[in-house]
């Protein structure tokens, strides 16, 4: 709740300028704050005369002690006869093991399917504890409303300590629905996971365009969430012996609900559209290519490691290559066996996107380059004459 004091407030009207939304007004020469107020604290900050405080209400540790365990939302691949989880969900469970391990609690598979023969006490050998399987005919395909309608079910019923979703076009759909249903915080893209010393999660993601590396906490209220970009962290190796328990959670959606159907799926399967994340190995360009025919000169290597070709946004923009092989913040996060960063500086943005790569090999004309410092090995020179050389090599072998 915004707090006014009445008795300090001046009616500069400082604060009515900052309000973002519109919240705050005078009526009568009395400062007034609207339902419009969502606490961002502009014009606490702003207000010269300390007349304006904001006061949160905060959960007992009764009530937070209530929730537990640390859920992860699987993710399936939509292709093939039998759903699979994704390599995003298997990489969530590796973190969320080390996660529920430093709470003491369990971890906690959440399935949402239409299939009832897969093998789902397997995903124990990755990690989960338990698996709760919600199963129903409407969702066999994605839908932002039938999703929404079971996650925040289980949510309720549960009471979860931590829930974790895959930073994926379906997971940045749905999680931040659930998160306004149940009026729960959300901290999106987080490339880091920690609990700290009073057992908060400590949620990592990039900020102020990537200049800064915020730390996020949820200290007032349960469950705390996050989505996860993929790549980020690695699945435990599979464990064969080991099993989850697998609890059916009762699910009753009905037509009515979803708003949306499936008519048809097309996949698209040309260098265009081709996937970057998954790739084990990938040569990536930048600004220094200096022109997109250069570009050749990557492709082909790409080619002889088995690879896929990559870049930087500033390449994107300038029309070299499609969104889809982005690489970095605002594009897709990569994790491959080798990255070979082509002319690339190094900018924070990219960095955080590349920097979980096995091996990274940079070329770049200028020692100086900041991609050095993350840099396996550096090679300083002019990549038009590196690549064919490296190339020749690879084809002697």
């Amino acid at each position: 709740m915004l707090m006014i004091d009445h008795d300090k407030c001046t009616a500069c009207g400082l604060c009515v300028k900052n309000c973002p939304f519109g919240a705050l007004a005078f009526v009568d020469g009395q400062l007034v704050c609207s339902a419009l107020c969502n606490l961002c604290g502009a014009c606490v900050n702003v207000c010269r005369f300390h007349g304006l405080s904001i006061e949160r209400k905060q959960a007992s540790k009764e009530e937070l002690a209530q929730y537990k365990g640390v859920y992860i939302w699987i993710e399936l691949e939509e292709t093939g006869d039998h759903p699979r989880p994704k390599k995003v969900a298997l990489e969530l469970l590796g973190k969320g093991r080390y996660l529920a391990d430093r709470l003491g609690e369990k971890l906690v598979a959440v399935v949402l399917t239409s299939d009832g023969d897969a093998n789902w006490v397997d995903l124990g050998q990755y990690g989960a504890d338990e698996v709760l399987l919600c199963r129903h005919d409407l969702l066999g395909a994605y839908s932002t409303d039938g999703f929404t309608n079971v996650m925040c079910a289980v949510i309720s019923a549960k009471k979860p300590a931590v829930v974790l979703y895959g930073a994926t076009p379906h997971g940045r759909d749905f999680a931040p629905r659930v998160a306004a249903r149940l009026r729960l915080g959300l901290t999106a893209d987080c490339t880091g996971l920690e609990i700290d010393e009073e057992n908060q999660l400590v949620q990592t993601r990039p900020a102020f365009g990537g200049n800064i590396m915020a730390s996020i906490v949820t200290p007032y209220n349960r469950p705390q969430t996050a989505t996860v970009r993929p790549n980020v962290f690695s699945a435990l190796l599979a464990q064969p012996e080991r099993t989850a328990f697998v609890e059916e959670f009762p699910v009753t959606l009905s037509k009515a609900a979803i708003r949306t159907r499936v008519i048809e799926k097309n996949y698209l399967e040309d260098e265009n559209t081709a996937s970057i994340e998954d790739a084990r190995v990938i040569v990536a360009g930048g600004r220094g290519c200096q022109k997109a025919s250069n570009l050749d000169l990557l492709r082909a290597l790409a080619g002889q490691l088995g690879g896929v070709l990559a870049g930087t946004r500033t390449i994107v923009e300038q029309g070299w290559i499609p969104h889809t092989l982005q690489v970095g913040q605002s594009g897709t996060t990569v994790g491959p066996e080798l990255y070979v960063a082509v002319g690339i500086s190094g900018a924070i943005q990219h960095v955080v996107g590349m920097s979980s790569s096995k091996t990274i090999i940079a070329i770049n004309k200028d020692p100086e380059a900041a991609i050095f410092k993350v840099a396996d090995l550096g090679v300083v020179g002019d990549a038009t004459e590196i690549l064919p050389a490296l190339s020749s090599m690879i084809d002697e072998q």
